[in-house]
């Protein structure tokens, strides 16, 4: 990575992280157990990529952080609810996640529904609190929460279980992707736009791209389940064929599936290159997604 694409990642991984500090400052949890769960896995954080993504969108749109931070905070913790409960073994059944014991594993599996259901309400709770803002915050929180639900992420999660070890083919493992990872994706690269009023045209464009930044990212994170390392990923490899998952290697092989993750790199940035403002961290972070190692 170029340092200065380094260093503005950085800039909004640290921002984010003051945001959640402060958040978590204020919060008061009790039992003591949930509290330690609650905060157990947001603090494992990870690169931040989505409200990295956030921030990126609305300074691309002229705004600042500051301004989406109450909705990074809430899709960061509808991310982590989601790890949480991928995690358990009814689900992915993972050990592992961002190279420390799953939430299950250090608080048990009851404990770790409950804070995965814990982040899943507070986030709604900081989306209902943005919409005392006005009504694009109230049309961006509503985006939030589609992507999340029974339209979007809940969807894809649900077929993903549903197609383990069963026969199928692209048109599912599509919808798998697109529900499962994009459409959270789409919510951080919108949110932006929402939240200023911007014309539906831009808006458009900015969830398009999320769309395709989310299917690259899906993309990458089945070629490194195969071709990754555990101390980079911090999560259990190979899985997804032990465990007969419907995934873009399964479908198309593993050459092919690269192919394709260079192709969903081109059209987001081509997209980049349609909207009228200066995007080239966003440039940089699709290269980013297509070369990542973790």
């Amino acid at each position: 990575m170029d340092s200065n694409f380094k260093q503005k990642w950085e800039e909004y991984r640290s921002e984010f992280e003051n945001v959640l500090a402060d958040y978590l400052e204020r919060m008061q949890i009790r039992p003591p157990v949930l509290n330690d769960s609650f905060r157990y896995s947001l603090a494992l954080g990870g690169k931040r990529f989505r409200p990295v993504l956030m921030f990126a969108c609305a300074r691309s749109l002229g705004g600042k952080p500051g301004d989406v931070a109450g909705f990074a905070l809430a899709l960061e913790m509808l991310h982590t609810y989601s790890l949480i409960h991928d995690d358990l073994p009814a689900m992915d059944n993972d050990d592992f996640r961002r190279g420390k014991p799953s939430n299950h594993k250090v608080f048990g599996e009851g404990q770790a529904i409950l804070a995965g259901d814990a982040l899943l309400n507070e986030a709604y709770s900081v989306c209902f609190e943005e919409c005392r803002k006005g009504k694009t915050y109230l049309n961006a929180a509503a985006e939030i929460c589609k992507n999340a639900g029974v339209g979007g992420m809940i969807a894809g999660q649900a077929a993903d279980l549903f197609f383990e070890q069963k026969e199928a083919g692209k048109a599912e493992e599509d919808f798998i992707i697109l529900h499962k990872t994009a459409k959270m994706i789409v919510s951080a690269a919108v949110v932006p736009a929402l939240v200023y009023g911007a014309d539906e045209n831009i808006a458009a464009l900015f969830a398009e791209f999320g769309k395709h930044l989310g299917i690259l990212f899906q993309l990458t994170d089945d070629i490194l389940d195969v071709t990754g390392d555990f101390e980079k990923l911090g999560k259990t490899l190979g899985k997804d064929a032990s465990e007969g998952k419907l995934t873009s290697v399964r479908v198309c092989g593993l050459d092919k599936c690269k192919e394709l993750a260079e192709q969903h790199r081109n059209i987001c940035r081509q997209i980049l290159d349609d909207l009228p403002y200066d995007c080239s961290f966003l440039s940089e972070l699709t290269d980013y997604v297509l070369n990542r190692d973790a």
